[in-house]
Formats: C-alpha cells, sequence, structure tokens
C-alpha cells in the first residue's frame, strides 16, 4: 500500500490501537527469528464427540446433498468465487488458479498479500485453506462410513501442516483465517471420530499439536484491535475459544478459553445494535457473525464451560432481527459488503444458507409466531442442536422479552422494511454509514432502496464482486452510483481512503418511519453527505394499488445530478424516454411493472459498460454478471423534488 493509504489509515486510530499494533510488530520481528516454543504434550485426549442420536437427526435429503457434495471433493472438484478447479485430489495451498500466481514462501508478515501482482487473488488461495471443504468430506464419513472421506481429509491435513510450518506462509498472516482453520480443525476431529485413524491424525500427532498450539498462540498475540476490531475479531475468538475447549490439551488451554469467551461475548456486544442487526450493516457479515458465535458456544456447551451470560443473549438477538428482515423466499437484504464467508460449513450444494440459520435458531431459541417458515432442510442444524443447550433449558440464558410482532423498523441500524402485497418488499436505508472510524465494509450507498418481489429483485443492490486486485471494479460496486439513491456532483456520498477505508463518512438520519401505515406505509430519512447540501428521501408503499413511490429532494446549491435505478438480472427492461417496461418470470408464470421516471432528468439505459464501469450485478463474490441500469442526469438543488413511480402489475 502507498505511504499515503498508511498515513490516512494511521489518522483513524487511537493511541491505544497504535500502541498495540506497535507491539505487535516489536513481537513479529522478534518471531522472525525465534518463535516461542511449543510444550511438549503428553496424553492428549478428544472428550467432545458427538452425542449419540445426533447423526440420526439428519435429513436423508440433506444427507444426499451432503455426500453429494463430498464426492465431487472427492474426484478433485471444487468452485470458489466463480474460478472452477479440478485440482483439489493434490491442491497446491499456494496457488491461485485465476491468475495463474503462487503466493511466495518465507516469514508470513513479509509477504505481501494486498498485491495481486506478487500473490495472485488472495481470496482464492485462502479460501481453500479454511478447509471448510475438509469438513464436508468429515461429515460425509460420518453419515455413510465410507473410509475414503477420512483418508482424504487425513491426507489433506498432513500435506496442508506440511506445507505451511508456523508463520512460514501466507496463510499465516490474517487471523481471521487462523480462527475460521481452527474451527474446521476441531469440526473434522469430532466428524472423523468413528474413524480407526483419527486419534493418530490429531492428538497422537506431534504435528498437529503444534500447529494447533501454534494457530492459538497467534491468535493470542495478533488480536484485532481498535478499528479493526469488526467480524475478524469475532472470528478469532470464536476459533481460539472453540480449539481451547475441544482440543484442551496445552498448559495455556484454561487461559485460552477463558479470554476467548470473555472475548467473543465484548465484540458480540460491540459489532450488534441492540436490535440484533450487525453494526457492519453488511448483510452477509451477520450471517457470519452469527454462524461464528453458535459455533463457538457449541464446543462451550459441549465442554461444559460456562459462557458470558449475555453471549446467548446477543445470538437470540441476531437471529430474532435475521427472521425479521427477510423477504418471503428468506433472503435477507443485499447490504454493503458481501465476501461468502462462512463459519462452518457441513452442508451440500443447493442448502440455504438462511434457512439454516433460521432452523438452527428455531432448534436452539425456539421459533416465534411471526417467523417465516423454513421449508428446506440442513445437516448443520441437528449437530448443532445435539451440543448447544437450548435457550428455555434452566440457567441456559437470561430471561428475554423477544419481539411479539415481526419488527420491521429497526431504528438503531436505520433499516426499514416495507412489505406489500403479492410478495412486495423494500428496504430502506437510512442508517450509519458503517462500523467503526474506517468503515471497512460499507458501501456509500445512504437513502439506498431495494425492492423484491417474490423474492426477485426489481430495483437491486448490485452487490460486490471483489476486494483486491481491481480497483476500478472495488470502487464501482461500492460507489454511490452503484446503488439506487442520488449522485451530486459527480462524486460518492462518503469519501473513500482505500478499498476497506473511509475517510469521510456521510451522516444519515431518518425522518419518519411507518412500515405499517393506514394502507400507506413509508419511509423518510435525509443524509448530508455533500457538504452544504441535504438529501432527502420519502419512499411510500401503496396496498391497495401496490404502487411505490420514491421522492427525492435536495436543498442547497444547484448541482450536477445522477439518479440511478439498478434493475435486477432476471428483469428485462424497455424504457422508452422517462417510462421503463419492467417484466419477467417467476416459476413459469410471467410478471410485469412499469417505472414511471421523474422526466425533469435525461434517462437513459447502461448495461455491462466497462470504462467506466456501470450496468452489472454480483451475485456472489467473484462473479458479476451485466444487468441494466438506468441513470437519469440532469441538475438537482435548491428543494427541487423528483418523483418516480415503481407500479407492480396483477
Amino acid at each position: 500500500m502507498s505511504t499515503g493509504w498508511y498515513l490516512r489509515r494511521l489518522s483513524r486510530m487511537g493511541p491505544q490501537e497504535i500502541g498495540g499494533r506497535v507491539a505487535d510488530a516489536v513481537r513479529r520481528r522478534r518471531w522472525r527469528t525465534a518463535l516461542p516454543a511449543a510444550p511438549e504434550v503428553t496424553g492428549a485426549r478428544f472428550g467432545a464427540a458427538l452425542p449419540a442420536g445426533a447423526l440420526a437427526a439428519v435429513p436423508p435429503d440433506a444427507a444426499k446433498r451432503l455426500v453429494a457434495a463430498a464426492d465431487e471433493l472427492l474426484a478433485g472438484h471444487a468452485e470458489y468465487f466463480g474460478v472452477a478447479r479440478d485440482d483439489l485430489v493434490d491442491p497446491d495451498w499456494s496457488y491461485d488458479p485465476k491468475t495463474g500466481r503462487r503466493a511466495p514462501a518465507g516469514y508470513a508478515f513479509d509477504v505481501p498479500y494486498r498485491s495481486e501482482d506478487a500473490v495472485g487473488d488472495i481470496k482464492q488461495i485462502w479460501e481453500p485453506s479454511r478447509h471448510h471443504h475438509l469438513t464436508v468430506l468429515a461429515a460425509a464419513y460420518a453419515l455413510t462410513g465410507d473410509e475414503r472421506y477420512a483418508e482424504r481429509v487425513a491426507a489433506h491435513l498432513r500435506s496442508w501442516w506440511a506445507a505451511n510450518p508456523p508463520l512460514r506462509s501466507v496463510h499465516w498472516v490474517s487471523g481471521i483465517e487462523l480462527g475460521i482453520r481452527l474451527l474446521s480443525w476441531v469440526w473434522v476431529r469430532r466428524l472423523l471420530d468413528g474413524w480407526s485413524g483419527a486419534a493418530a491424525l490429531f492428538e497422537e500427532n506431534a504435528q498437529a499439536r503444534r500447529q494447533v498450539w501454534y494457530h492459538q498462540r497467534w491468535l493470542a498475540a495478533f488480536p484485532s484491535r481498535g478499528s479493526s476490531a469488526n467480524n475478524h475479531v469475532i472470528a478469532e475468538a470464536a476459533g481460539q475459544a472453540a480449539a481451547a475447549c475441544a482440543f484442551g490439551w496445552f498448559p495455556s488451554s484454561a487461559r485460552w478459553r477463558a479470554e476467548a469467551l470473555r472475548s467473543l461475548a465484548q465484540h458480540l456486544r460491540g459489532n450488534t445494535f441492540p436490535s440484533g442487526l450487525n453494526r457492519e450493516l453488511a448483510t452477509e457479515y451477520h450471517g457470519l457473525v452469527l454462524e461464528l458465535g453458535l459455533a463457538a458456544l457449541a464446543e462451550a456447551d459441549a465442554a461444559g464451560v460456562p459462557v458470558p451470560a449475555d453471549l446467548r443473549l446477543v445470538l437470540l438477538r441476531m437471529t430474532d432481527a435475521l427472521a425479521a428482515v427477510v423477504d418471503d423466499r428468506l433472503r435477507p437484504p443485499r447490504q454493503g459488503d458481501a465476501d461468502d464467508g462462512h463459519g462452518l460449513v457441513v452442508d451440500g450444494a443447493g442448502t440455504d444458507r438462511w434457512g439454516s440459520l433460521l432452523a438452527t435458531g428455531d432448534a436452539v431459541f425456539g421459533r416465534l409466531d411471526w417467523w417465516p417458515r423454513v421449508p428446506g432442510s440442513d445437516v448443520r442444524t441437528p449437530l448443532l442442536a445435539a451440543l448447544i443447550r437450548p435457550y428455555a433449558a434452566r440457567g441456559a440464558g437470561p430471561a428475554v422479552a423477544r419481539p411479539a410482532r415481526r419488527p420491521a423498523h429497526f431504528a438503531d441500524a436505520g433499516l426499514t422494511v416495507l412489505r406489500g402485497p403479492g410478495g412486495i418488499w423494500c428496504r430502506c436505508d437510512g442508517g450509519p454509514h458503517g462500523f467503526l472510524s474506517i468503515a471497512a465494509h460499507a458501501h456509500a450507498d445512504a437513502l439506498s432502496v431495494e425492492v423484491r418481489h417474490e423474492g426477485v429483485d426489481v430495483l437491486a443492490d448490485p452487490g460486490t464482486f471483489c476486494y483486491h486486485g481491481q480497483p476500478e471494479w472495488r470502487q464501482y460496486f461500492r460507489s454511490t452510483i452503484g446503488h439506487n439513491t442520488l449522485e451530486l456532483g459527480g462524486a460518492d456520498q462518503s469519501v473513500s481512503g482505500g478499498p476497506f477505508l473511509w475517510t469521510r463518512q456521510a451522516r444519515s438520519r431518518v425522518l419518519a418511519a411507518v412500515p405499517e401505515g393506514n394502507g400507506v406505509a413509508y419511509w423518510s430519512a435525509e443524509h448530508d453527505g455533500y457538504e452544504g447540501v441535504v438529501h432527502r428521501r420519502r419512499v411510500e408503499l401503496t396496498a391497495a394499488s401496490r404502487q411505490l413511490r420514491i421522492v427525492d429532494e435536495v436543498r442547497g446549491p444547484v448541482l450536477a445530478a445522477r439518479l440511478a435505478f439498478h434493475i435486477g438480472p432476471a428483469v428485462a427492461v424497455e424504457l422508452a424516454g422517462s417510462r421503463a417496461e419492467l417484466t419477467w418470470s417467476r416459476e413459469g408464470e410471467d410478471r410485469s411493472a412499469v417505472l414511471e421516471l421523474p422526466d425533469q432528468l435525461a434517462w437513459r439505459a447502461h448495461r455491462g459498460a466497462s470504462d467506466p464501469p456501470l450496468g452489472w450485478y454480483s451475485a456472489g463474490f467473484g462473479r458479476k454478471e451485466p444487468s441494466t441500469t438506468l441513470v437519469g442526469t440532469g441538475l438537482a438543488g435548491g428543494g427541487q423534488g423528483f418523483s418516480t413511480v415503481l407500479k407492480f402489475r396483477d
């Protein structure tokens, strides 16, 4: 990174964080030539097996999907972020198939992992080494008894341990990677418990014990700090807690366990609004943090280790919040960054992530009457439920008043969901720009809206696509013009200082939110992202006419304006002047709507443009496809208003 970036990053830190990072730098320098010595361990045992009957509770269809995924892995096939791989029989753990580059060997903290030219796409390298594919293989062994799965797991672990000695590869750079990898190893050992070679692979294996110890020692030494204490610190604490519970073989295990559980509880509180939504306002990280918290709780309960009382309470609130915001197809908002990160994977393709989390929430906390029904099944829920004490059990969690009705307005997060007949769902964003001083995973999307019909994106949030290596695409997908809101003066509402850094953040406030009005639900908010200017927006959803009206007003000097509406990739668009006809199909039935756009602006449809990027949709990390973006250009200011109307047809 440039000197300018380091100075901007430094400006977002407080004295305590700077002091901690200086101490980290000193320790890294010392560890370069003198790693701390791992203790000698004898008599290690694994006592965290699944309870009897847990595997029998796995639904047959979920087991079938899992085994199919495991068979693909046995054949060496997998896909990471849109890149197909067929080399996973004997993988090169430092190879990026996307660029054809290998991460250089050497002391971990010397590897320039942010440089795609030097390393390759770091996400392509790191993801297989989270070892989610090994938990899938181990689960297939547990369900079938087929030792081919167990033997492949053992071969991959031995290969990884040999290729990545402590602090000697790019896989030792980031704490989130170490934390998630530890969680995977705990579950691999648990799921292989019936295999004759399990003990020889783990507790009787000096190399395995050394790896487990150094992973935990690293996490104790280099925690994410201050402005970086977002989802990364949750992963670090969850992995540390899980390993110290399940692999409690070392003199420091009890201390690591206690510190990790305290840290996990503290940072779960810090990362979560009282309403239950994640403070990063990036929905996929809500899912990741919830998965990590549940997995760590499972280890503590399995080991009989008490956890801070509010840890369960935060996870309960997160689950209720998730149930509240999903649409009628169980899709949550597409807000902020999303990198397809998972905490624990033991399911095959086709398993719905959000349905799985709600099913686990039902098993652990109990569903409320207003929760949406979960139609599918998964492997993970019965396994976690076999380990976690039900919330209603005596002493399992503090008494708490849960919402009697489905919440629609989350005042602390500035998120409001308007719902209409026939599956109309509209998310309105009037919340904080992001979390902590750098707001790493935020987008410049103040006052944006996201509209779906029966789960189909109509006015879509385009997503994320990438983090490193493609700065022009990173900038586009988190820009103001990349969202359904108003850009003024050709600039973003918030000022970026780098791919995970915002140096000035727009401040939004919700003026009114009546998500369940008498026939008309409405929301209104404003933001100050442009100096001397206030952008105010009002959204009204009229149930009887199935009509959504968006009114934008700009108070301040007249500026060049661009108003963008991103149409979902499944929707065909025909633009004529300031009127757009929208058509799509849902389960074989034709659907349509009309978008009446402000005629004060000149409208043009963009699709799949790359110089500069415009008209794209990213369904998942590393993937993008052309979609239609309607952009109206003109002038705004002096209190002038624009009115946009979306009418759904029967």
